[in-house]
């Protein structure tokens, strides 16, 4: 009886954490697919193939991630907390605009390199470079392969947040990422961002801690600047 009651309740223990994870990969799911676009281009022998996915990371979509982590890893909220610090740092969502690029190719080899001049963002009637981005995209391949990819936020002149404002930004990938199989065509993903609010993220304990990075990485420069110009005024 004793061994029955026990099985049950570790019964009713694996269904309940099931479910759990159940109900929080539901929202995950739906913010992978909101912010997931997708394009297949198929050759001309309807054999080979070239898929391309690209991922916009909101703040919906970011938040979704990490509660799924949680929620699959049973971990605490200073774990959760720690995780988060520690995502939204490699993201440098507090300068840069990320996005995932997942390619799956199944068709002639590509040649990327430099991927700088393959990609860039367009917002509004402007489009930006990349600021920095995973260097193995420059090296040639076939089969799979997936980087991340960051635009400034700022304006490097004027220092205006690039999204302020802005309804929708488009990444545009060059025809010549394979010019065999997409005829030459510019490869584009659309995403409505006019929602999407960053700062939702920084709250917290995490947020508090990368507030304090900022601040560090602000005097830091500060003193760099007043050495500078020290040295400068001392060689007059």
């Amino acid at each position: 009886m004793r061994k029955t009651t026990i099985l049950l309740l570790l019964t009713a223990l694996v269904l309940t954490l099931f479910s759990i994870n159940s109900a929080n990969a539901a929202p995950y799911d739906q913010m992978l697919q909101r912010w997931t676009k997708k394009k297949v281009y198929t050759g001309e022998d309807k054999i080979t193939t070239l898929e391309i996915k690209a991922t916009y990371y909101a703040a919906e979509f970011i938040e979704a991630s990490i509660l799924k982590e949680a929620e699959a890893n049973l971990w605490t909220e200073q774990e959760k907390e720690d995780y988060k610090y520690k995502f939204l740092n490699a993201l440098h969502l507090d300068e840069m605009i990320p996005v995932l690029i997942e390619f799956d190719n199944n068709a002639e080899t590509m040649y990327l390199g430099p991927f700088d001049i393959m990609v860039k963002l367009r917002v509004g009637n402007k489009t930006y470079k990349p600021a920095d981005y995973d260097k193995r995209f420059n090296f040639k391949f076939q089969g799979k392969k997936e980087g991340l990819v960051f635009f400034k936020r700022f304006d490097e002149k004027t220092g205006k947040d690039l999204l302020k404002g802005i309804k929708n930004v488009s990444l545009e990938l060059s025809g010549t990422i394979s010019p065999g199989i997409t005829n030459g065509r510019t490869t584009t993903f659309m995403w409505d961002i006019a929602n999407d609010d960053p700062q939702k993220l920084y709250q917290g304990k995490a947020a508090v801690r990368i507030e304090t990075d900022r601040l560090i990485k602000r005097l830091e420069k500060l003193r760099k600047d007043k050495a500078e110009e020290e040295a400068k005024l001392a060689s007059i």
